[in-house]
């Protein structure tokens, strides 16, 4: 007989699902009414009178006073707040900073305010009430659930609490899953990420985990440990385990692995959170792509990524995109983000609603030779490559060798195999065939002999994990690009010896 809380979750699911299909069903309406919110409510701040938002009216407007920025750009703003000003961004000051390590000058500090904060907390619960609407499955919700996050101790800085956003949002876990939740208090606390997921598996090997949450490739360390300890599949040692959530990185690299160590399929649910703010969760089992959450307040803009980097390049709203396009998606926020570029690029699977699937980072990609190669691309080559084998992957990530000793420069893919190919050049081949077929530019710089094809270097095992460690960014919310347009990553790698 299931629980007074499982019972009550259904209803509650219909509600939400109710009016998730209000906003959803009037998308260019539900984010004009957020444009014209955030600009009233900003009017008054330093940022505001800056770019004259009393007399903005319109979306061009707001285009010819607001240029698009990155985090460098935004920064002289943001550290007015970090010193502890007010109505800089937004109105007053905010109530956390997200930190996040940044790619070019230290630490982020990404501002959180109290009117953006309930909106990650509401997306993540609305994630997990849409399955239950649609899959009608309450059994998870009396089992234990574990989220692997970063360590939930925060720091301050001019009155501002700052830490990892999954330590923030620790502290918003609702009172009715505080019993249900794993690891306790004083091991989510610690630090190293080796010595923490050692502590979870002791906490966790004999509990009746029914949901498991976090980053794929760190929930894969853990599911290893805890297979080492108990000497039994993921789904023997928690027979109630039914739902992964999980975020940050394509799933679909991992899949298989996760099945094998698992010992059976589970239901999945896809998150996209950032620090900057929850943009959208997988709404329907059996659809690709995630639902954009147009009633957050938080405003959209979209680039397309092939014409980033011009001068003046087309901005556009949601009423103006297409399916089956990059875009580079620009974000304005009740956290006081605006026209803020967070580096990602996404593509819609459908417009009615609007579904989006994380196609990769503006930054990451491969063009050393004008070839434009992207995350999606070869997500979707090893995708395809290792489809119907009995090929296992751990981890990858692509570089170009420009130099190489002899012969043409190539694209250099390092894979950690679990379950490695007897026949390597087949798996080449199926890559190759993949890549070429999705990126016409590569496919003419390999038939023009610009480029040969792909060559794969093997990872020993637990390698990545080893320069995670060795760059100081192993476990929570760190993640390995899947290409790069140097060969920082690829170089770091063989200084390691962690390639055989």
């Amino acid at each position: 007989m299931p629980s007074i809380k499982a019972a009550l979750s259904k209803p509650f699911a219909q509600i939400v699902a109710k009016r998730i299909k209000k906003w959803s069903s009037l998308p260019v309406e539900t984010q004009e009414k957020v444009f014209h919110n955030l600009i009233k409510k900003a009017k008054d701040t330093a940022f505001g009178k800056d770019h004259n938002f009393n007399k903005i009216r319109t979306y061009n407007d707001f285009k010819n006073n607001v240029p698009i920025r990155d985090y460098e750009d935004l920064r002289p703003y943001i550290e007015r707040v970090v010193n502890g000003e007010k109505d800089i961004l937004w109105k007053g000051k905010p109530i956390y900073f997200a930190k996040t390590s940044g790619t070019t000058s230290g630490a982020k500090y990404i501002p959180i305010t109290k009117k953006s904060m309930p909106t990650h907390v509401k997306a993540a619960r609305n994630a997990i009430l849409m399955y239950i609407y649609e899959t009608g499955n309450t059994k998870f919700v009396d089992g234990k659930m574990i989220f692997l996050q970063g360590s939930p101790i925060l720091e301050e800085k001019n009155g501002i609490k700052l830490g990892r956003l999954s330590g923030i949002v620790a502290h918003y876990v609702p009172k009715y899953l505080q019993k249900n939740r794993m690891p306790s208090l004083e091991t989510n606390c610690i630090e190293d990420w080796e010595t923490k997921v050692s502590a979870i598996v002791k906490e966790t090997v004999n509990e009746d985990m029914t949901v498991i949450s976090g980053i794929p490739s760190w929930v894969q360390m853990y599911f290893e440990k805890l297979i080492e300890k108990s000497g039994k599949k993921v789904g023997e040692v928690f027979k109630n385990f039914n739902l992964f959530i999980f975020g940050g990185v394509n799933y679909e690299p991992y899949r298989a692995k996760f099945e094998n160590l698992i010992g059976r399929k589970v239901d999945s649910i896809e998150l996209y959170p950032a620090s900057e703010g929850f943009f959208a969760f997988q709404d329907k089992q059996g659809q690709k792509g995630m639902l954009l959450q147009l009633n957050s307040g938080i405003f959209y803009e979209f680039v397309e990524a092939e014409h980033f980097f011009e001068d003046k390049p087309e901005r556009i709203t949601i009423k103006d995109v297409k399916m089956g396009v990059n875009y580079v998606m620009i974000i304005s926020t009740t956290a006081g983000l605006w026209a803020y570029n967070i580096g990602d690029t996404i593509e819609f699977t459908s417009l009615n609603p609007y579904r989006i699937i994380v196609s990769g980072r503006i930054k990451h990609f491969i063009s050393a030779f004008g070839e434009h190669v992207i995350g999606k691309e070869v997500e979707q080559a090893l995708k395809e490559a290792i489809t119907n084998t009995d090929i296992t992957i751990n981890e990858f990530t692509v570089a170009p060798q420009i130099n190489p000793t002899e012969g043409l420069p190539y694209h250099e893919w390092f894979i950690e195999f679990e379950n490695a190919p007897k026949d390597e050049s087949k798996l080449i081949q199926r890559l190759e065939a993949s890549l070429q077929k999705q990126n016409s530019y590569y496919f003419d710089l390999i038939e023009g002999k610009v480029l040969k094809p792909l060559v794969i270097t093997k990872v020993k095992k637990d390698g990545f994990q080893t320069y995670m460690k060795s760059i100081g960014k192993l476990g929570g919310q760190n993640k390995i690009p899947r290409l790069s347009n140097d060969r920082k990553i690829a170089d770091a790698l063989y200084k390691l010896q962690l390639t055989k």
